[in-house]
């Protein structure tokens, strides 16, 4: 396993970690979460990402039961979870957001169901249009002088509101953002490799890259339609298959098409080829990846030495191919 800095600060984070989105707490129970998590470890994994909106907050007490059962040193791993949607399955408008009160018990909520003392990262999961980014700023940064979060970050906001996240912070002396989770793969690029360019630099951002599989489209197994046994096949998720195919749905499945016949031409299974090509980017601090099987995530797992196998030359026509 490689290990990154977190952005400009001294946090090292393993180059892949493991996240539970979509699979504990649905499809993985305390017993299969604690198998992936010991092999997740076994290979170096340092860093498991959770959120309270999964599963309704089972996903995060799976977690933490695993943890627990596996006995890890507290001060080898690293975790975090996210506030906004609520664990609620119909919040009440004080169960979501990110007021001042929903981040403050959203943070202990989660906090006791993964029987953790603290959070090494919480992030603001969208950008909440309801509620101030200055209240949201001094709501972390409370949490952070309080010794119950680490680091705070952001997911999916735009460049404009980190940058002004940022300025509060700095304006009135307080922690400000350290890392952004937004998706990135080779059919999603712009945010990470143009917008958030210039906050590379400017504010030493890190990166907590997720969906680099395109929820799927990237492994092939979506070539010839979607199965019924598979994540976007299952009954219940219309939601995740309209965000994934999209308005764009052919043109992203014909770019997924010609990435694994490109795979197939190396010889190469496309699902840890397409996580290589995530670790190549340097800004991405780490890459979160996802599995509901042992044997699926040792595959992933394979990318760390698979991004060191080939030359640029290969990495290019990658991304080539899949524009």
């Amino acid at each position: 396993m490689q290990y990154r800095r977190l952005g400009s600060s001294g946090l090292q984070l393993s180059a892949l970690s493991f996240g539970s989105w979509v699979t504990f707490g649905d499809r993985v129970g305390r017993e299969g979460a604690r198998e992936l998590l010991a092999c997740a470890w076994e290979h170096g994994v340092n860093f498991f990402d959770n959120a309270e909106s999964y599963a309704h907050g089972a996903s995060e007490t799976v977690m933490g039961q695993a943890l627990r059962d596996l006995g890890l040193p507290r001060d080898g791993y690293c975790v975090s979870s996210k506030v906004f949607f609520g664990s609620a399955e119909s919040p009440r408008p004080t169960q979501r957001g990110l007021s001042r009160k929903h981040v403050s018990d959203a943070c202990h909520a989660a906090l006791a169901r993964l029987q953790l003392d603290y959070l090494d990262l919480f992030f603001c999961h969208r950008p909440d249009p309801d509620t101030p980014i200055e209240e949201t700023v001094w709501a972390m940064d409370s949490l952070i002088r309080q010794g119950k979060v680490l680091y705070w970050g952001t997911s999916e906001w735009s460049a404009v509101q980190i940058r002004e996240a940022a300025r509060v912070a700095r304006q009135h002396h307080l922690h400000g953002p350290t890392m952004e989770q937004p998706q990135y793969n080779l059919l999603r690029r712009q945010r990470v490799e143009l917008e958030y360019a210039p906050l590379y630099a400017e504010l030493g951002l890190g990166t907590t890259t997720w969906s680099p599989l395109g929820s799927g489209l990237l492994t092939g197994k979506y070539n010839d339609g979607i199965p019924e046994d598979t994540r976007l096949g299952h009954a219940g998720n219309e939601e995740l298959r309209r965000m994934v195919i999209g308005a764009a749905g052919d043109r992203k499945l014909e770019r997924a098409r010609r990435f694994t016949a490109l795979a197939a031409e190396l010889g190469e299974a496309p699902a840890p080829l397409a996580i290589a090509w995530c670790l190549r980017n340097p800004h991405v601090s780490t890459v979160i990846t996802g599995a509901s099987r042992v044997e699926q995530l040792r595959q992933n797992l394979a990318a760390v030495e698979l991004a060191q196998r080939y030359d640029d030359t290969l990495w290019e026509r990658l991304g080539a191919a899949a524009s």
